[in-house]
């Protein structure tokens, strides 16, 4: 039923993103996105309308427009976003500290290995217009929307009272306002992961993870998860999504006896998009008897095309542990890339295309002891004869974390290149 609920939803929005403001006024669908997004502007109370200060200048706006999709594709809303060209603040006078802390993709798998063995469920909410929570301190103007201009006072602009999407200092802004929120309402912060906060209640305990607007949380206990919600809607515009399914490109199966982390549905993009669809699979990923080597007499590749193809190979490396050393191999070789390094990169993707659907799988029955394994090789790199680290660390029988990375130093042993690897481990 709820498949057939978002296709039909599906058939009254716009599929296609429109580039220009004025484009997007054509269509009723993005019309209502623009005038909601307006709306929170309104509600938060983000800006004034005045004339422009004699010596002050004024920051441009932009209209952002994107189709939000599920895990299988299909678009469920389409979200606009006015945000400022902060690209044209000046340090020391539009802004000063902007650091935010932002959760890495370890610590969601360390979340989801937590939910796995404690045996509950991960929620996720979604903050609307989360950046306009967070007040500015610098004196700050930007134009009006473009397609929205006040008709009585189209020369005047806005005075900023709180943070806008695109400035240096909005994500610390909204960093700190939610933070504090937290803090006050009896959470505590992680130590080490500074985007973790947690609330314990006698037995029970209360995990939140914050991706800058994005919020998984889960529970021993299903209230303290209510009263969670409770809480965040009584300060915040949130969108309760349920049970996480999707998160930062991951695909989450939550079952009775585990967890499920795969990316199946980025890998059959990126192989459409590379055309690789077709392809006829490959058994590994990397000619397990043959080197990848400089090969400076082979023919050039184009070096865009190439690098487009690595950087996708290294964002699924998210969850596919199998191809971490050859993509890690094939990205030494993006500065002048040669046509024996593009077929090495096009036997990842045909081994992708056999087997699109791997993934990791954590559990609830396992353990959750620390194991953590190491290994190196002797001046493996022939290139330079340096050494290569490889390490990967469990906790029980859930793969959290995995490295391969060429060692910064020289080593004559293989004993050397053994500590070198066991201590970045």
């Amino acid at each position: 039923m709820q498949d057939q609920q978002h296709t039909v939803l599906s058939c009254f929005l716009s599929q296609l993103e429109p580039k220009k403001a004025h484009e997007a006024m054509k269509e009723s669908s993005w019309v209502e996105a623009m005038q909601e997004e307006l709306l929170q502007f309104k509600l938060q109370d983000v800006w004034d309308l005045v004339d422009l200060p004699k010596g002050h200048r004024a920051i441009g706006t932009k209209w952002i427009f994107r189709n939000k999709r599920d895990e299988r594709g299909i678009v469920i809303r389409n979200k606009t976003r006015l945000v400022a060209q902060g690209y044209t603040q000046e340090e020391g006078i539009d802004y000063e500290e902007v650091f935010a802390p932002v959760a890495r993709i370890e610590e969601i798998k360390l979340f989801l290995a937590c939910a796995s063995y404690m045996n509950f469920k991960v929620y996720q909410m979604d903050v609307k217009s989360a950046f306009l929570y967070g007040s500015i301190e610098e004196e700050v103007y930007v134009c009006q929307p473009p397609g929205f201009e006040n008709p009585s006072y189209p020369n005047r602009v806005y005075k900023l009272k709180k943070a806008l999407y695109g400035l240096h200092q909005a994500p610390r802004a909204w960093y700190d306002t939610l933070s504090s929120y937290l803090l006050e309402n009896g959470f505590e912060r992680g130590v080490i992961d500074k985007t973790l906060f947690i609330k314990r209640k006698k037995k029970d305990i209360l995990l939140v993870q914050i991706y800058v607007d994005d919020i998984i949380f889960g529970s021993t206990r299903d209230k303290m998860c209510k009263e969670f919600e409770e809480l965040m809607h009584q300060r915040f515009k949130m969108s309760s999504m349920g049970e996480l399914t999707f998160f930062l490109g991951l695909q989450v199966q939550q079952k009775s006896d585990g967890i499920f982390i795969c990316q199946s549905k980025y890998v059959q993009d990126i192989l459409t998009k590379f055309g690789f669809s077709d392809s006829k699979p490959a058994s590994t990923p990397m000619e397990t008897h043959k080197q990848i080597t400089t090969d400076l007499e082979g023919e050039d590749m184009d070096v865009h095309h190439y690098r487009s193809m690595i950087g996708s190979l290294m964002y699924l490396t998210a969850s596919r542990p199998d191809i971490m050393f050859p993509v890690c191999v094939c990205a030494r070789f993006q500065v002048r890339p040669k046509q024996s390094h593009f077929q090495a990169v096009k036997r990842i993707f045909r081994y992708l295309k056999g087997k699109p659907r791997l993934g990791l799988w954590y559990p609830h029955d396992s353990p959750f002891d620390l194991i953590a394994y190491s290994d190196s090789d002797l001046g493996g790199a022939n290139l330079d004869r340096k050494s290569t680290s490889g390490g990967c660390q469990f906790l029980g029988a859930r793969l959290v974390s995995w490295q391969c990375k060429k060692q910064t130093t020289m080593s004559t042993s293989t004993t050397e290149v053994e500590y070198i690897a066991a201590a970045s481990c």
